[in-house]
């Protein structure tokens, strides 16, 4: 009897939960400079999206500048991804953190001077090229110490959790800083912060990953784009990035046409609150459904919320409305970031984080473009009817190719670079406090 009691106790102490995630060592030390670097990009897209438009007069020409610069970390994003895994976080992050500061701050200062759409379109290139890819950073970090521990899934739900929070204060701050200082005051703030969170977190060097080994003579490491699984959570990211990205500029444009420009945020706010109350439950909950499952049913959600988004003509409305869409994002989003350890080896993802995080970036920069132009010529409803598009073809494409994303092996994929080893697991709380090692197998 005693023996029983001793078994469940041990089972409820061992239960996957953000108290035992933020008491791994060391990990307080990169998630509180993590999360400062992080708040700036939360402000990007909509700063840039009302300065533009203040300065232009035009929904759609903000758009564009916004697009131009989503397409732009879409691109880069994997690019400085690889050169992370190759070189080390802190080698890419400071160079990339100085060169954004200036980049934003020069796009700005070309907005102010009336400089034409194609001036500031090419002055986006830079802003968006060189958004430091904080997040995926943090999460290679997590995979780095949970790797095969029960807490990864957490870590995922705690991770989107706070992209969330900074898209909760992000949009807001931003917002209250172009409507009650000055139009430029977002970005410019936008600038400052990320440079000073980039370097803070930089300078946690004990907890970043090693890099990758330069591969022998005649070796190439294999790219994580390599992997069908990746692919197929590309195309769904960029159908959750349609839906930030449709979001933010049709909400901007209703709050215009009630004539009440600074409900924009709150919102927006409501919007990413949603999602991050969903994150936190996600983390909360001892999932019995495998991750692919979970994965199209959160898309199925995701889909079925934004079908409606179109309909609502009131403000009270489209804030519920709103917060349906959020609770119904987390679920994808978080399963999607889980996957990759699963479906992608240690050597790659960092890189795999930021393609994922790239495609929410380009799916949001084609959303802001299209959503602009719908917006400027019949009004914010038709901005809302890219998020229901772009989600239904990215869901018939995750349906289609959801066999795609079983991994290659019934457990985890484990990295080349580590030695197998025949020693079983203890059970219970390993030596770092992880929780019991145990294989992750989708669906």
């Amino acid at each position: 009897m005693t023996s029983a009691v001793t078994t469940e106790k041990s089972a409820k102490s061992t239960r996957p939960g953000y108290g035992q995630l933020l008491r791994t060592p060391g990990a307080l030390g990169f998630v509180l400079p993590g999360f400062a670097a992080r708040l700036p990009f939360g402000m990007l897209t909509i700063s840039i999206l009302l300065l533009v438009q203040h300065t232009t007069g035009s929904y759609g020409s903000a758009g564009i500048v916004a697009a131009v610069t989503g397409i732009s970390m879409a691109l880069f994003a994997p690019v400085m991804g690889k050169l992370i895994d190759r070189h080390g976080q802190s080698a890419v992050l400071v160079p990339v953190a100085l060169t954004h500061a200036a980049a934003v701050s020069s796009l700005a200062a070309f907005a102010l001077l009336g400089a034409p759409v194609w001036a500031l379109a090419l002055a986006a290139v830079p802003a968006g090229a060189s958004v430091p890819q904080v997040g995926p950073m943090v999460r290679s970090r997590w995979a780095a110490k949970l790797e095969g521990s029960p807490l990864l899934p957490t870590a995922a739900a705690f991770e989107s959790v706070t992209d969330e929070f900074t898209f909760v204060v992000g949009p807001v701050l931003a917002t209250a800083l172009c409507t009650g200082i000055n139009p430029a005051a977002g970005l410019v703030t936008e600038a400052a912060l990320t440079l000073i969170g980039g370097l803070l977190f930089a300078a946690q060097r004990a907890t970043q990953p090693k890099p990758v080994a330069r591969p022998a003579h005649g070796e190439k490491h294999a790219s994580a784009l390599s992997f069908h699984g990746l692919r197929v959570l590309i195309v769904a990211f960029i159908g959750i990035g349609a839906v930030f990205g449709g979001m933010q500029v049709s909400l901007a444009a209703f709050s215009e046409e009630i004539g009440n420009p600074g409900a924009n945020g709150l919102l927006y706010g409501v919007f990413a609150a949603g999602n991050m109350i969903a994150g936190i439950a996600c983390g909360a909950i001892s999932w019995k459904i495998g991750p692919r499952r979970r994965l199209i049913l959160g898309y199925i959600g995701l889909t079925a919320a934004a079908s409606v988004l179109w309909a609502a003509h009131s403000m009270i409305l489209l804030g519920a409305l709103g917060l349906v869409v959020g609770l119904c994002i987390a679920p994808a989003l978080i399963t999607g970031y889980t996957m990759i350890e699963q479906l992608i080896p240690a050597t790659s993802r960092t890189e795999a984080f930021t393609w994922l995080t790239g495609a929410v970036a380009f799916g949001q920069a084609g959303a802001v473009t299209l959503a602009g132009r719908l917006t400027d010529a019949h009004g914010s409803s038709y901005g809302f009817l890219v998020p229901l598009v772009a989600t239904a073809l990215a869901l018939t494409i995750l349906l289609t190719l959801r066999a795609k994303l079983a991994p290659k092996a019934p457990s985890r994929i484990v990295s080349s670079s580590k030695p197998a080893t025949s020693k079983a697991p203890s059970a219970g709380v390993n030596e770092r406090g992880l929780g019991h090692r145990v294989p992750v197998t989708v669906d």
